[in-house]
């Protein structure tokens, strides 16, 4: 599996699921703190190709999968 990059931010607990899941499955991720990083959502919208409203933004390699509920979705569906 590509690495998994999960752009979120302090204090959001989707970020966090999204974090856990990784370390569940012992997934290659990495993890951008979009403030620290000072990234802003109208950054994330030129990669991902569509308005950024919400934070986590997970990508799988270069392919933008969508927030938490998108990711774990797709994790079940690899029967990772």
């Amino acid at each position: 599996m590509e690495r998994i990059t999960i752009f979120g931010r302090p204090g959001c607990g989707f970020c966090t699921r999204a974090v856990q899941l990784c370390k569940d499955k012992n997934f290659d991720f990495r993890y951008v703190d979009i403030h620290e990083e000072g990234i802003t959502k109208a950054d994330l919208e030129k990669s991902v190709g569509k308005p950024v409203e919400t934070v986590p933004q997970i990508f799988l390699g270069k392919e933008p999968i969508g927030g938490y509920t998108e990711f774990a979705k797709k994790v079940a569906e690899m029967g990772v």
